[in-house]
């Protein structure tokens, strides 16, 4: 048992790092093999939900105290999160005159919380992943208020929007199995750390099923407006991530925190603004496109960005590094 679960963690640590690979291999296999994940559409609220609930499984009760330990870095993030991401989403279906359905998928995907790989992007640019992962909690415990409210406040000039049924949605998809799981984490925390190392492939299975299924009912949407959407979907995503960085340097946040703000900022859960399109917006199918897209580009900006972030981390303590060596020398 204890082997199972050793070559469980290893292939999960695997799926987790090469989560953006992962999800662009299985976007082209959906996109030409569309009867094989076309079914998952049906479901796409329910995988979100067990994503959720895996994601409530990692919390730790103490990962709560870094929103009172760092309260500056957590508020900053938390106030970038909702206010950059939504406003350059609007920003953006407002200047490229977007039709409705895409304007509503691009705001809806810069009015959701910060989606879970931004903890493990964060990670491998060598960021404050403790941080990152109390900014996540603090935006996805509030996005069944902040995300219906926003999108209600910025997508209502091109769509109809049900504030109530929006709530009731992230509370059902995000909110209650994010609490299941915290909870039962609690209650026995034992067990569930023996196989803690497994968690991440609940929320990589279940993200990677959510968009491969769009990806497949979305295929002939995707030839005719895919790469418009792809330019959209990149300027939110880097505008994002840069001005996240930006606001850090402005109020002096130290170089690991700042990269999981601008992290954290830039990648967001495009698996709710998916599963909301879907549940709330069936009027309006192409408004699940621009979240499909963004999941699998914001993985692949992620891990340049963390690559980025990391070297010059290196190069940035280098000649602080050298300076020790000297003087222990002399």
């Amino acid at each position: 048992m204890s082997r199972l679960l050793h070559t469980l963690k290893k292939i999960a640590s695997l799926l987790t790092k090469y989560i953006g690979l992962i999800i662009i291999c299985f976007s082209v296999l959906a996109f030409f093999w569309r009867d094989g994940f076309a079914w998952t559409t049906t479901y796409t609220s329910v995988f979100l939900g067990v994503a959720m609930f895996g994601m409530g499984l990692t919390i730790h009760m103490g990962d709560f105290k870094v929103v009172f330990t760092r309260p500056k870095e957590v508020i900053l993030g938390f106030i970038a999160q909702y206010t950059l991401m939504p406003v350059i989403a609007w920003l953006l279906a407002t200047a490229f005159h977007l039709p409705a359905d895409l304007a509503l998928g691009v705001i809806l995907v810069g009015c959701c919380p910060g989606g879970t790989a931004s903890n493990v992007i964060t990670y491998i640019a060598g960021g404050d992943v403790a941080l990152s992962v109390g900014m996540t909690i603090a935006s996805t415990l509030a996005a069944p208020l902040m995300t219906p409210l926003l999108v209600y406040l910025l997508a209502g000039a091109w769509v109809e929007v049900s504030f109530f049924s929006m709530v009731i949605s992230v509370v059902k998809v995000v909110l209650i199995p994010v609490l299941l799981g915290i909870f039962l984490r609690w209650i026995i925390g034992r067990q569930i750390e023996k196989i803690s190392g497994i968690l991440p492939l609940i929320s990589v299975v279940s993200i990677v099923m959510i968009i491969s299924g769009i990806v497949a009912v979305n295929a002939e949407k995707i030839l005719t407006s895919g790469f418009a959407v792809l330019g959209i979907v990149m300027l939110h995503n880097l505008a994002g991530m840069g001005l996240g960085l930006g606001a850090s340097r402005l109020f002096r946040v130290e170089y690991t925190k700042a990269t999981a703000i601008a992290i954290e900022v830039g990648m967001q859960n495009s698996g709710l603004a998916i599963t909301l399109a879907t549940a709330n917006f069936a009027a309006n199918p192409f408004a699940t496109l621009p979240g499909a897209i963004f999941s699998v580009w914001h993985n692949i900006s992620g891990s340049v960005f963390a690559s980025i972030r990391r070297n010059g981390y290196h190069q940035e303590n280098a000649p602080e590094t050298r300076s020790v060596l000297s003087e222990t020398s002399s």
